[in-house]
């Protein structure tokens, strides 16, 4: 499997009824009116990355991450308001009576922890596991579950086990519940961020009082669970960076764009004739041209190809009008490489009006995650649609009240106000719905050019 599907693997087992008791009766209390404040408090610390922001923004936690939390906030605890933990509620109750083979489980549950468990074994279904912790080599003996046959020796478990209390000094323990499965590399770098983080605490703190892997473990276990998440975003952002995203036709989708106004028509057709990498194209013809749009010179279009592997695929556009500049590329690196290469051929001659460079959000599967190849995702003409009009809405309805070296330094809202300057205003909006970047990519006009007309006072096109 690949690290991305790994980082999402997790298990289940079974916990002996008397155990599973006890832990129902402490999720009770932890829902009690006088404790849920505290609850709240102890969930939010044991999964804070997937918290206002960051992480949660884009995956949530797994069941086992929440499982875990839950067992966290159940057995580790310690209210901020004077409270006594869980344990010792239920330890300490006298209301109703809790059977001896139940209360018997709450001090091995006081001292479990959350830990990293290397399977030392392949498992054979029906035979027991030998787990050793990674903090402190600590082994435990816990019962074979199906879940886990799958599993490969060396791959570590991020999972609570608790001490069986019959065991006497046995190593045998029993699992707590639920758990989530790493690859030996993953655990490694899981353990390195928490490592990292606990020498962080103990040199701010000036206290190395940490130095126990159990004591660690039994008080900030979850930032085992804070590690994990890191993994987790690392992993979806390695999948997302190697995405490649095709238009229905097999070609690239051009979706990282920017977008320059200009008033040197002649100087930049030379220009760009002249960088190496980009071929002229001829463009494909215009539906619905107006009179007013025929008095400015042709559209020209330059586009970079790749034509690696045999294959001859548009990686970028340059389209370039009497008054505008539009780049389209796959990638935002690439629209970084040519828009260094145009500021340093044309300088101040282009006047930046905006960029997009954010991707369609896409859901990847497991089997796209587990994939050898880079994921491919289709863009619809719909959604290219949609995304264009996004971006074009707010850099045209910006361009309103911007200065225009083409309108004499005016702004197009003022000009549209001044007798002389006004029908120039109409003009170069007829030509930017002409050459809209979704007439070419989607059939239509991806902005209704009528609202800008609107909004600078100009007459809509006629009926």
């Amino acid at each position: 499997m690949k690290l991305e599907s790994e980082r999402a693997a997790g298990f289940w087992t079974p916990r002996p009824p008397s155990l599973d008791a006890v832990l129902v009766r402490l999720e009770s209390l932890s829902r009690q009116q006088t404790f849920v404040l505290q609850r709240e408090i102890a969930l939010a610390r044991m999964l804070r990355p997937y918290l206002g922001g960051g992480v949660g923004r884009i995956v949530a936690p797994l069941a086992q991450e929440t499982d875990l939390a839950d067992l966290s906030l159940l057995c580790d605890f310690y209210p901020e308001d004077g409270q006594l933990t869980l344990i010792e509620q239920l330890r300490d109750v006298i209301t109703e009576h809790i059977p001896d083979e139940e209360r018997q489980w709450l001090d091995p549950l006081k001292h479990s922890y959350l830990d990293l468990l290397e399977l030392t074994a392949t498992p054979k279904p029906g035979e027991e596991l030998t787990l050793r912790s990674l903090g402190d080599r600590t082994l435990f003996v816990v019962p074979g579950v199906e879940s886990l046959n799958d599993a490969a020796a060396g791959q570590v478990l991020l999972a609570r086990v608790v001490r069986n209390p019959v065991a006497g000094e046995s190593d045998d323990a029993v699992w707590s519940g639920g758990g989530l499965i790493l690859s030996p590399a993953d655990a490694k770098a899981l353990l390195d961020i928490t490592a990292e983080w606990r020498r962080e605490m103990e040199i701010s703190s000036g206290s190395f009082a940490l130095g126990e892997w159990r004591e660690f473990a039994k008080r900030f276990g979850h930032m085992l669970l804070w590690a994990f998440a890191q993994l987790r975003m690392d992993a979806l952002v390695d999948a997302v960076v190697h995405i490649r995203y095709r238009r229905p036709d097999g070609q690239p989708y051009l979706y990282a764009v920017a977008l320059y106004d200009h008033h040197e028509y002649r100087f930049f057709v030379d220009g760009l004739s002249e960088i190496s990498d980009l071929e002229a194209e001829k463009p494909p013809p215009l539906s619905g041209s107006s009179s007013r749009a025929g008095s400015f010179p042709p559209a020209r279009t330059w586009v970079q190809r790749d034509r690696s592997g045999g294959s001859d695929l548009i990686v970028a556009r340059v389209t370039l009008t009497s008054s505008q500049l539009m780049v389209e590329c796959d990638s935002p690196e690439r629209l970084d490489r040519i828009k260094h290469r145009l500021a340093a051929t044309f300088g101040f001659s282009l006047h930046f009006r905006g960029e997009i460079l954010t991707p369609p959000v896409r859901q990847l599967s497991v089997a796209e995650l587990r994939s050898d190849e880079p994921v491919l995702l289709v863009v619809t003409k719909e959604e290219d649609c949609r995304l264009l009009n996004q971006f074009l809405e707010k850099a045209y309805l910006e361009w309103s009240d911007q200065p225009h070296l083409a309108l004499s330094r005016e702004t197009p809202r003022h000009a549209a106000a001044s007798p002389a300057l006004r029908g120039k205003v109409g003009d170069l909006i007829e030509e930017m719905e002409q050459h809209d970047l979704g007439r070419q990519r989607c059939g239509e006009t991806a902005f209704n050019y009528d609202r800008l007309r609107g909004q600078v006072g100009v007459e809509g096109k006629p009926g």
